[in-house]
């Protein structure tokens, strides 16, 4: 007789194609549903599958963490090896492992880790040009980083943020920003324990503005205090952004320390 496991999935995707993460009743094209197709094949019922954050159309994984209680006999590896044979080649399962019942791998994680990918050169890489932001021009650096310092640490992200539910509180904690150049490429990494919707892409657009000189970085902090979405900058194209981790308490996968 089968026996009920909760499995964490580690997750990989191209986010390129898709309606989002999250299972929606006008479409089945997201990450979520097609991960639930797969499940409710592999052992004739339905699986709800939870992911540690809801990433938006678009935008693509590196690190996904999810959850799912299955009632099947088949082993951790047997479970991802079916997985990657029946899903589309732009999703991959990277690592299966059985965790204790009352894991969920939203309502633990304790921060997750974006990446965003700005190319300021005039042309992008032909083979990258789906994953990076061409900008075409080089912001200031120590310009942009002036104003990230400002958004470290815990406030109301509300004039960061587009349709949010105001039952819900803003509040959310920024542990860190990092712009990396890399040759003609800016890698903006931004840890923090929980995101708004469009966020992080407002947060990078924002900074954008800054480095160019179309704002100040004070300005940044202006619209921290005054919660408006209208002071902040544009939000930044969905194809640069990756969850690229997501940290629980306890190691979950091994080494990669997620």
């Amino acid at each position: 007789m089968a026996v009920k496991k909760n499995m964490a999935l580690l997750i990989q995707y191209d986010g390129s194609r898709y309606d989002g993460w999250q299972r929606q009743g006008n479409t089945d094209n997201t990450i979520q549903g097609r991960l639930e197709t797969v499940l409710e094949k592999m052992t004739g019922s339905f699986q709800e599958v939870h992911g540690s954050g809801r990433t938006d159309a678009g935008v693509h994984a590196l690190g996904q963490v999810a959850n799912v209680h299955l009632n099947t006999d088949m082993k951790e590896e047997e479970i991802c090896l079916y997985l990657n044979r029946y899903l589309p080649e732009d999703i991959g399962i990277l690592n299966v492992k059985e965790v204790p019942e009352r894991f969920h791998s939203r309502l633990l994680v304790r921060e997750k880790i974006y990446t965003y990918w700005v190319e300021t050169g005039q042309r992008c890489p032909v083979f990258q040009r789906k994953y990076i932001y061409t900008l075409g021009e080089k912001p200031d650096l120590e310009a942009m980083r002036e104003g990230a310092g400002f958004l470290i640490g815990t406030h109301d992200f509300t004039g960061f943020c587009t349709s949010r539910n105001k039952k819900k509180s803003a509040v959310r904690t920024l542990k860190a920003i990092e712009i990396i150049p890399h040759g003609s490429q800016l890698e903006y990494v931004i840890t923090g324990d929980g995101f708004l919707y469009n966020m992080v892409r407002i947060i990078v657009g924002t900074l954008i503005e800054t480095g160019l000189g179309r704002r100040t970085p004070r300005s940044v902090a202006e619209t921290l205090e005054g919660l408006d979405r209208q002071t902040a900058g544009f939000t930044a194209p969905a194809k640069g952004l990756f969850l690229t981790k997501a940290v629980y308490g306890t190691e979950i996968f091994g080494g990669d320390g997620r």
